[in-house]
């Protein structure tokens, strides 16, 4: 199989949020414990990123570029890309319903806890489906469909994403306070905490 840069971004920053979410979920399943400040910062900064990189920088890009050029050159995936493009449309409003939900358990107490518990789960499933989704579909239609301009115009575009949680980039000065602390304080396979 040829190799893009594109699609290495692509696998690279789902596999980062897949241990973004992985990271998550086992901080959840914790809770807060004695720590109240630190679970409530880290993981608020956790879905900060989400609404920051793969929403806003990742997911446009399969939007705008990915999915129209794949569904021109193979129809059949119509579908998918379908299901995938309501899949985005709604994931970025998730993102923000979560944030809220966490928001409501740290100020309002334990009674909010399930409501966020069980809205994080459908979230991380929802979200680990929608990436398999686009690995089992799309991205080998691309390989078999896309020509080296196609390519080109999307090795370029994604390359501009530069999410530091691949390992592959240092943080922007502006996200270095939040990447410092999801890597210090975020369990693994995302932090050392």
């Amino acid at each position: 199989m040829p190799r893009h840069s594109a699609l290495q971004i692509i696998r690279d920053e789902h596999a980062s949020l897949a241990a973004m979410l992985q990271s998550m979920r086992m901080l959840v399943q914790r809770g807060p414990a004695d720590d109240r400040r630190q679970f409530f910062d880290v993981v608020r900064a956790m879905l900060f990123y989400i609404d920051e990189f793969p929403e806003r920088l990742h997911h446009p890009k399969e939007s705008d570029l990915l999915f129209p050029k794949v569904v021109k050159l193979a129809p059949k995936v119509m579908g998918a890309i379908d299901r995938l493009e309501r899949d985005h449309q709604v994931s970025e409003k998730a993102a923000r319903d979560l944030q809220h939900l966490l928001l409501a358990w740290e100020l309002l107490g334990e009674g909010r806890r399930v409501a966020f518990e069980e809205a994080f789960e459908k979230y991380v499933s929802f979200y680990l489906e929608h990436m398999g989704l686009e690995e089992s579909a799309i991205l080998p239609e691309a390989v078999r469909c896309f020509s080296p301009e196609d390519w080109r115009e999307l090795d370029e575009a994604f390359a501009q994403n530069a999410d530091p949680l691949t390992g592959h980039y240092p943080p922007t000065q502006e996200f270095e306070k939040l990447f410092s602390l999801i890597v210090t304080r975020a369990p693994s396979p995302i932090g050392l905490g």
